[in-house]
């Protein structure tokens, strides 16, 4: 464990801009690591990038989209824990956005990534870790035939809506509303630059709605190329929602009457709910399957996985990039399945986040606060009551940010396998106090 210390018992928020504002918050002492110079590192690099970088950041990892109290620049990571450029230590209940798995900076892939560098990674075709990795994720995942390798979930996403058309020379792609699938201009969030085009043959249906899914199809006609589904619905800011078992089996009967693809975005849930695919258990197979994320354990790679009667399609159509053969994630990756297989991974994390919702949940109750906290274990994500302008919720995220712990009041959470009790511990302590903090601006409800 590390050493109990004071966190400064003010907190002043500064936005990236560098100007100060009002503080949220006025903690009082707390479980965690002290920090250098409250924010003045972060602040002067923020100040620095806005003058080089549009908005000064760009993208999910811009604070603007969070709070101003979040620090934007992080200096290191360490099992379960991360450390921002000023020194404020905190619990990673993000998991770096969900790619960081076993933990950060877990030995046994550092080593597999340094040997791997001693030879080389960015070569003129890719090494021979390429076919290693491509036997071991055909022979876990259960509906992979064959595998084919990319950098991130949209490109992934993008690959199997690609070979979905061209294997039913059809254009139709369903998908559930407000479900995100990456950035690219056919599925991205926000539509500045995005043309109506680029969506021309989406469709879109309620998740868990079959009556809502089968008037889709109806519209889609004979055009009906793809159903893409995640494997549960988690959308930001919303309370998530596990797939019904009904409901995906719906989809899998009618994809299978109309000749048409299902399409698994396993990017963010891959090799957290089951190790050989998220819908392994429920017994419904995908033809294509989108992985990221926690497939290499923070390192950059992405991966399509596809049934045998799609490997013709697959091998036809233009998919590349510069960098998608590097071999040095290919050897994170291989290392971190193996290391998930070998620990028995997906326990620890369930584990750990069925002991995390248990306490959170006490705690809401201790406060008289009322909460949802729904999704998986390992994926968790909170909500409080009458929220609607995510007031409460920043507020409890400030508060645990400043107690040690660094969760995002609008995403979803995860578990990895670095979070052990103590851990679990340290992060119900800034929970706490967190709630303590909601109860005290909010009253309870």
């Amino acid at each position: 464990m590390r050493p109990k210390r004071v966190f400064p018992t003010r907190v002043e928020a500064v936005d990236h801009g560098g100007r100060a504002k009002a503080a949220h918050l006025n903690p009082k002492e707390w479980d965690v690591t002290s920090v250098a110079a409250a924010n003045g590192i972060d602040v002067e690099l923020s100040r620095r990038a806005a003058k080089v970088v549009p908005g000064g950041m760009y993208g999910h990892q811009a604070v603007r989209n969070m709070s101003s109290a979040y620090p934007q620049f992080f200096a290191a990571g360490e099992g379960a824990f991360i450390t921002d450029v000023d020194g404020n230590e905190y619990v990673d209940l993000m998991c770096s956005w969900g790619p960081v798995v076993l933990g950060h900076r877990d030995p046994v892939v550092n080593q597999a990534v340094h040997a791997q560098m001693e030879r080389g990674d960015c070569l003129d075709g890719p090494g021979p870790v390429l076919v290693d990795l491509a036997e071991t994720l055909v022979e876990v995942i259960s509906d992979a035939d064959w595998i084919l390798f990319g950098k991130n979930g949209t490109d992934a996403t993008t690959a199997c809506m690609t070979i979905a058309r061209a294997h039913t020379s059809r254009s139709v792609v369903l998908v559930a509303r407000g479900v995100y699938h990456g950035a690219a201009p056919w599925c991205s969030p926000i539509p500045a630059g995005t043309l109506p085009s680029d969506r021309a043959a989406m469709g879109y249906f309620d998740y868990n709605d079959q009556a809502d899914f089968d008037r889709a199809v109806d519209a889609a006609g004979g055009d009906l190329a793809a159903v893409m589904l995640t494997p549960f619905r988690h959308v930001e800011g919303q309370d998530q929602e596990l797939v019904d078992v009904d409901f995906a089996r719906h989809v899998r009967t009618r994809c299978d009457e109309l000749d048409a693809l299902l399409v698994v975005d396993d990017v963010r849930c891959g090799f957290r709910l089951a190790y050989g695919g998220s819908w392994e258990p429920l017994g419904v197979p995908a033809d294509l399957s989108a992985w990221s994320k926690a497939i290499a354990n923070g390192y950059p790679l992405a991966a399509v996985t596809g049934r045998e009667f799609l490997r013709d399609a697959a091998s036809t159509v233009f998919l590349t990039g510069s960098f998608w053969m590097n071999a040095t994630p290919m050897a994170a990756a291989l290392a971190t399945i193996r290391r998930l297989g070998e620990i028995d991974g997906l326990s620890l994390m369930r584990r750990a986040g069925s002991r995390l919702r248990e306490g959170i949940q006490a705690q809401a109750a201790d406060h008289g606060l009322t909460v949802a906290y729904t999704g998986p274990d390992v994926m968790p994500y909170l909500t409080f009551a009458g929220d609607d302008d995510y007031a409460r919720m920043t507020c409890f995220a400030e508060a645990a940010l400043a107690a040690g712990v660094y969760l995002h009041p609008r995403h979803n959470w995860f578990m990895s396998c670095a979070m052990d009790d103590d851990v679990v511990d340290r992060a119900l302590h800034g929970t706490e106090t967190a709630f303590a903090a909601v109860r005290k601006h909010f009253g309870g409800s």
